[in-house]
């Protein structure tokens, strides 16, 4: 070693300590002043409290009891004007001393007795009320500074994440927590005799409302490693096992909640290139469900569980695909993402609204443990089913609210080997020969129709007149004898109206499965109700349990046409006086203009028995020249059999008010649906109703006011003798209803293209 070295080494190493005596120094000063230090820091915090928040926090005494170590007894929190809001006799916490060197606060060891911490609302107001306010300025205090900053999601989360974590000690002892929630008159308790941490055990015995239930909080946890294994259960004061549930919940929302055991992990907490991800897993036995817009009986999942890797990024958030998702005998592959708008992008342009991505894959599974995994009372009709082969399931979903007409949805459950060996409750082929069928009005039924030749208004498919098959299957559902019971474009383009209209405006229900819905379905509408349909349809579709003819016949020979008027026999009988056969085009169509409000079928008539102009005759124009392009009639220069629509004579001045317009759940909606394309392919009906019934969007659920009566009137194209001189208010006329007719022609181009 040189002498430059060791003159190197000697000066390093005297900085060294004399940074180390400075460091002693201040220690040593900061130690000494620590009592006067940690007084004035809670005067700044109690200031504080005061200034922003209205909250009287007073603290009887703080002192420390070691290096690390602070102990607080009679701390109380009363918002101002408020109840109080938490009352702690005595705490002692320390705090990591290698967090602590860094600018961290992570608690060691945290000891709490006597205390008693309260939620409380009275009307409108609660005890919680300055974490609004203090949101408020918050947002506030952002929103001026977002022209400077823009918040990252991963780094919100990670703080978040953190701050949580940290706040839980390596050594917990707490003793007579008492948590209590106060609704006006409903009242929650929750009392925790003990909750320890030691050794990484978990343990705690939790009292609900008084002895309603023990419920038990018990597993490992590593606070230090961020690894926690938690279970919560319960038993009954004489040790028997209990189900968790809040009666609270069930009286509040009409929602009951049980389940044995809820258990969930934590195994992973990381930040790395730019995403903060966080890796667990939940799961629950025996979850017991009940509520009214669920199903109409208690559903039982007898297992679930959902290993998730949580990723946060700087303006997303979602579920990794490598999550896995098991309900009973079964797994599943979720992807959701979940992406704020992009700032810099133009409004309406891709990246300008929220985005949406959610993504449901399977592998190939056992078909009989699929059914096997239905939670029991969710699909009734299918209980005790029994199949063979597998069924694989694809679900894609991307929607951007900047661009709601570029929705993507496809679904599909693709088969290998399967088929049903055995019929579950409701077998689906009874439709196959004649039935009774029961109509439900106000979930009360109306009357029982025989759908079979014993009906003497039953009427075979063949002897229907095909203008009214081919009309209604035209505005309906067109693609019904080539399609597999679903219409997916018919999907989307429900989703991006409906989204549009901020309301649902319109379904897309195909006739399988509006007749699957009327014959084996009960009348509540129930999220299991819809998804027992679509599963149904795809049975009867897929294994071809019924012939499209005689499903499409039944569907014709059920369906409501008027007020207590079921099937295309009285139908025609009530309305004109005809066998089905006898039908017209006009009177076919005008059928199938009335089945999305089959009770107001009777306002559209006037006194003389025509139809009315306003808001019909468009219709029929439409409706025919699809059917003509199609080659379904001849083409019509005319209005396809609009004049020629006579209501039978006993009916014409029997023009009763209609009580209620009846929405669809059919591919047609409603005739006062936007965006409608009845075919799926593009060549429906379109935006021919956005301009036809502008301004009565809303009246779907109101009271609908009686049609305005107008004369009938010959048609405008009528020729006009050549000497006839013509009034200015004529040709005004005249040009309005050329443009309507440009307007409609170029709408029947954009459809059959």
């Amino acid at each position: 070693m040189t002498d430059r070295q060791r003159t190197a080494l000697r000066i390093t190493g005297g900085i060294l300590l004399s940074l180390l005596l400075i460091a002693g120094v201040g220690v040593g000063i900061a130690f000494s002043k620590r009592e006067s230090l940690l007084q004035t820091a809670l005067a700044k915090i109690t200031r504080k409290a005061e200034r922003d928040y209205n909250l009287d926090l007073k603290i009887g005494d703080a002192h420390f009891t070691g290096l690390t170590s602070v102990a607080f007894s009679n701390i109380s929190v009363v918002p101002r004007d408020r109840d109080s809001l938490a009352r702690i006799q005595q705490v002692e916490v320390s705090v990591r001393l290698w967090p602590l060197l860094i600018g961290k606060i992570g608690l060691s060891t945290m000891s709490l007795e006597n205390a008693r911490i309260q939620v409380v609302k009275r009307d409108s107001l609660t005890n919680v009320d300055f974490l609004l306010r203090s949101r408020k300025d918050s947002t506030a205090t952002a929103t001026t500074t977002t022209t400077r900053h823009k918040t990252d999601l991963a780094d919100v989360a990670e703080n978040l994440i953190d701050n949580v974590l940290s706040k839980i000690p390596d050594d917990l002892d707490v003793k007579n927590l008492d948590v209590v929630g106060i609704d006006n008159d409903d009242t929650l308790r929750l009392f925790t005799q003990t909750a320890t941490i030691h050794n990484e055990q978990v343990k705690s015995t939790i009292l609900l409302n008084g002895n309603e239930a023990i419920w038990h909080l018990d597993g490992t946890a590593d606070p230090a490693d961020r690894e926690y294994d938690l279970a919560l259960f319960a038993n009954q004061p004489d040790g028997r096992p209990k189900p968790l549930e809040l009666a609270y919940i069930q009286k509040k929302y009409n929602l009951l909640l049980q389940a044995d055991t809820l258990r969930g992990q934590l195994r992973d907490v990381d930040r790395s290139r730019g995403e903060f991800r966080l890796e667990g897993a939940g799961s629950v036995r025996n979850l017991r469900v009940n509520h009214p817009a669920i199903a109409r009986t208690d559903v039982l999942v007898p297992q679930a569980s959902m290993e998730a890797k949580l990723f946060v990024g700087e303006n997303y958030v979602g579920i990794d695909s490598t999550s896995t998702l098991r309900l009973g005998q079964v797994s599943a592959r979720p992807f959701v993402k979940y992406t704020l708008p992009d700032r810099t992008a133009a409004e309406g342009q891709p990246g300008s609204g929220k985005q949406y991505n959610v993504q449901l894959h399977t592998d190939p599974l056992n078909a009989q443990a699929l059914f096997n995994s239905f939670p029991q009372g969710l699909f009734e009709s299918l209980e005790g089913m029994q199949v063979e082969g597998k069924l694989k399931y694809d679900l894609s979903f991307q929607f951007d609210t900047a661009l709601p007409d570029s929705v993507k949805f496809d679904s599909g459950l693709t088969p290998d080997g399967f088929r049903i060996l055995k019929m579950g409750r409701t077998d689906f082929s009874v439709i196959n020969k004649p039935f009774d069928y029961t109509p439900y009005e106000k979930d009360k039924p109306v009357r029982t129709i025989r759908v079979g030749p014993e009906n003497p208004d039953y009427t075979p498919l063949n002897e229907i007149a095909p203008d009214l098959r081919n009309a209604l299957l035209t505005s309906e559902d067109y693609n019904f004898f080539t399609h597999k019971g679903f219409n997916e474009k018919a999907f989307r383009v429900s989703i991006a109206t409906n989204f549009k209209e901020k309301s649902f405006k319109r379904g897309a229900s195909t006739v399988s499965m509006q007749l699957v819905k009327n014959v084996f379905l009960n009348r509540n509408k129930t999220l299991s109700r819809k998804v027992e349909e679509i599963l149904i349809v795809w049975l009867i579709e897929n294994e071809h349990i019924v012939p499209k003819e005689r499903m499409y016949e039944v569907y014709l020979n059920i369906i409501e046409w008027g007020r207590n008027i079921y099937g295309i026999g009285e139908a025609a009988r009530y309305y004109f006086a005809k066998r089905p056969s006898e039908l017209s085009l006009g009177e076919s169509i005008f059928l199938a203009f009335v089945v999305p409000r089959p009770k107001a079928a009777l306002s559209w008539f006037v006194p003389g028995g025509g139809l009315q102009v306003r808001n019909v005759r468009g219709y029929f124009r439409i409706i025919g020249r699809i059917m003509a392009k199609r080659g379904l009639t001849a083409p019509d220069s005319g209005a396809y059999g609009f004049y020629d629509v006579r209501l039978r004579a006993g009916l014409r001045r029997e023009l009763p008010p209609v009580d209620t317009l009846m929405q669809s759940d059919s591919l047609m909606v409603d005739p006062i649906d936007p965006d409608i394309d009845a075919d799926g392919d593009g060549t429906g009906i379109g935006n021919f109703f956005r301009r036809l019934f502008k301004g009565n969007r809303d009246r779907t659920t109101e009271e609908p006011q009686q049609p305005t009566v107008q004369p009938e009137t010959p048609p405008t194209d009528a020729a006009v003798p050549a000497d006839t001189v013509k009034t200015r208010k004529q040709l005004r006329q005249e040009r309005r209803e050329r443009k309507r007719r440009e307007r409609e022609a170029q709408q029947v181009n954009e459809l059959n293209e």
